[in-house]
């Protein structure tokens, strides 16, 4: 039985939708994978580690991740449980107008520089919305399509163009970080807890925390138990 299940919710010129799901169940790499074309990829329950060449991105719901074409990459699953997203492929010249140009490779092909960026609530709302109403069949392709675009749009705004590149060290810390969190959603942590599983002090983990992500540790753990209610 294959790990993975994609179940597909839209199908038009302009966009490409499909629910992905995947079992987990290797802790590992997986074998070398790559895409064929520029997907946006929203994680929305489980958490997964990407990897791509030295930088290894968590992927959960608070971050959206560009697979760009012919790119290899490996996954795997720190944590059980699997992972499911919603895996979005945009018309090329679409998704050319909407993307800021300090996002993108110096190249012929659509490609991103950045394998993820972080996402605001209200987009990962927005996210769960469109998939529910495609679930459910109540979605026009036209409403459906204009739902994409806006999320996507949302993507891209202000927070993205002027947002600074953390260094190396600052984001494997606060990848650990939502690492930690994620073994168990329900559980109260305590910033100490979290500051003697990952290292570090209390007071440097809540600042790099906010410098990395935008928002504090609490509102991010916050925001990881909403995803898992809007499954």
């Amino acid at each position: 039985m294959s790990d993975i299940t994609a179940y597909s919710l839209l199908n038009t010129p302009t966009a490409v939708v499909r629910d992905v799901r995947c079992r987990g169940t290797c802790r590992h790499r997986s074998a070398e994978e790559c895409a064929s074309s520029t997907h946006l990829v929203f994680p929305y329950r489980g958490t997964y580690v990407r990897h791509l060449d030295r930088d290894d991105a968590v992927a959960e719901a608070s971050q959206v991740l560009f697979y760009n074409p012919s790119e290899g990459y490996c996954v795997s699953h720190p944590i059980s449980g699997g992972d499911a997203c919603l895996d979005i492929v945009v018309d090329s010249e679409v998704l050319q107008q909407l993307a800021p140009k300090t996002l993108l490779r110096q190249k012929a092909d659509l490609a991103f520089l950045k394998q993820r960026l972080p996402i605001e609530p209200r987009t990962q709302t927005q996210v769960a919305l469109l998939r529910h109403n495609l679930h459910k069949g109540v979605a026009e392709p036209l409403e459906a399509e204009s739902r994409v675009l806006a999320i996507v749009s949302q993507v891209f705004g202000p927070r993205a163009r002027r947002r600074a590149e953390p260094s190396m060290g600052k984001q494997k810390l606060v990848d650990r970080v939502k690492l930690a969190l994620a073994t168990d959603l329900s559980r109260r942590w305590t910033l100490s807890e979290i500051a003697e599983k990952v290292g570090g002090s209390p007071v440097y983990l809540t600042q790099i925390f906010q410098q990395v992500e935008g928002v504090p540790l609490y509102r991010y753990q916050l925001g990881l138990r909403l995803a898992r209610w809007t499954c």
